[in-house]
């Protein structure tokens, strides 16, 4: 219904209206004509009851609203709210039929300007792209015929259950397996690393990525960090579908590829039923006309062997003349292979008898006299030699042996250790000492450890 005809059917109302009535009528005149909008002002008057919901005023220096967000949405909101600060709320215009208070009953809030989602979307956006994890090189190409795929949303959610009507519809062939994970809230980023560390290990052909439209809010699990970290570490090709056409996520720039919907997302993965039976027509047709060609080649082949082929009793004459040529080649093969053999008997023979036995064993037995007689003498010999040698080395060690110096009448003193006193520095009066003497020992003691001197001549 139109504008138009809504005010005609609201100034056609005959009846006297009650302020409850009045207030409902103007309330779905509000929330009919009013589309979801972003109202952009100051907050003041910001008040948290104990049911969770918010309310405030958003004012400029002309006007002001009033503005109600409930718990279920205030849970989303990232903002730290607070009088005095400039934010940019959305919503819907409604009414408050109890006590007629206009109103936005707001669904998202964020500061005002930019914003600070979208601060904070532009910063993550421009560190990862300078990391390289946008960077085409990275992309991995789809699957041209997947058979398994993992789609990784909220099992209640819309988006799911587009995909699935796509691939019903498309590719009924295709398994689908859900990797359920929450798709909006501070819980959600966890949950999508998880879901797709596991759908990574699980694998599919593809992972797709996906959530329905929403605000920037609904939409930043999809920005953070580590759901962006998670999709790039993955191994399989990803598909990354969240919102609508206009909606960009971090998500979308790290996947291998960025579908505008979830339906896109399933268009892409599914190939066309009916153009995979159109192209199994083509194949089946040019399979037709090779299968075709190849038997006109082997009928023309099975022609020309067939004006080849000759009479068997022609083919039986050529082989019989064939096998009296072969025979007397055998014939004059086995004379000269005898004639080899003879000739190499009877050198084998004269070789032999040039080697017999008797005649090396003859020889052998003469070569072992001469050597038994010539083994005593050089035995005998060679006793002399070393018998010699001894005497020599006996006499030499004499020469130079501490025994041989004492028999001319020297003696060497011992400490109680056994070892030569060299000097008489080293001894004390009262030591007791042992002289060695040629023929046995003494046992001495030092007196008076005075120097003296020895001369040659004593």
């Amino acid at each position: 219904m139109n504008d138009d005809a809504l005010f005609q059917k609201l100034t056609a109302e005959p009846d006297v209206l009650s302020v409850s009535q009045l207030n409902a009528r103007a309330r779905q005149l509000l929330e009919d004509v009013f589309p979801r909008i972003w109202v952009e002002g100051e907050l003041s008057n910001l008040s948290r009851p104990s049911s969770g919901h918010m309310y405030f005023t958003l004012k400029d220096d002309r006007a002001q609203i009033r503005c109600a967000l409930f718990r279920q949405n205030a849970a989303r909101v990232r903002l730290a709210m607070r009088d005095g600060q400039q934010i940019r709320a959305r919503g819907r215009v409604s009414l408050y039929e109890g006590r007629g208070d206009y109103q936005l009953i707001v669904d998202s809030v964020e500061a005002a300007g930019d914003g600070a989602l979208r601060q904070a979307f532009d910063a993550l956006k421009a560190k990862l792209q300078a990391e390289g994890l946008f960077g085409s090189e990275r992309k991995q190409p789809l699957p041209a015929h997947p058979t398994r795929i993992g789609v990784i949303t909220s099992p209640s959610g819309a988006a799911v259950r587009d995909i699935i009507s796509v691939f019903g519809r498309r590719a009924p062939f295709i398994e689908l397996v859900i990797v359920p994970a929450s798709v909006q809230g501070r819980e959600a980023a966890p949950q999508l690393v998880k879901a797709l560390e596991r759908a990574d290990r699980a694998g599919f052909d593809a992972i797709i990525l996906s959530r329905g439209g929403g605000s920037l809010e609904d939409l930043w699990p999809f920005n953070e960090e580590s759901v962006a970290r998670a999709l790039a570490a993955c191994q399989t090709p990803t598909i990354s579908a969240v919102g609508h056409e206009t909606d960009f996520s971090i998500s979308d720039f790290v996947a291998d590829v960025r579908a505008p919907t979830p339906s896109a997302a399933a268009e892409l993965l599914s190939p066309d039923r009916l153009a995979l039976l159109r192209q199994i027509e083509q194949l089946q047709r040019r399979l037709q006309q090779r299968l075709s060609e190849r038997l006109s080649r082997a009928r023309l082949q099975l022609d020309g062997l067939r004006r080849r082929l000759r009479h068997p009793g022609e083919r039986l004459a050529q082989q019989a003349q064939r096998l009296d040529e072969l025979e007397m080649r055998l014939r004059r093969a086995l004379d000269n292979r005898l004639r080899q053999r003879g000739d190499r008997l009877l050198h084998l023979q004269t070789r032999l008898n040039t080697q017999h036995p008797g005649r090396r064993l003859q020889r052998l037995h003469e070569q072992w006299q001469q050597l038994d007689q010539r083994l005593p003498r050089a035995m005998q010999q060679q006793l002399k030699q070393q018998h010699t040698r001894l005497q020599q080395q006996v006499q030499a060690l004499h020469l130079v042996s501490p025994l041989a110096t004492l028999g001319r009448g020297y003696s060497i003193l011992l400490d109680q250790q056994g070892k030569a006193v060299r000097s008489a520095g080293d001894t004390r009066p009262g030591q007791r000492l042992t002289a060695r003497l040629h023929d046995g020992t003494l046992a001495v003691e030092v007196v008076k450890d005075e120097p003296h001197t020895l001369s040659l001549l004593d």
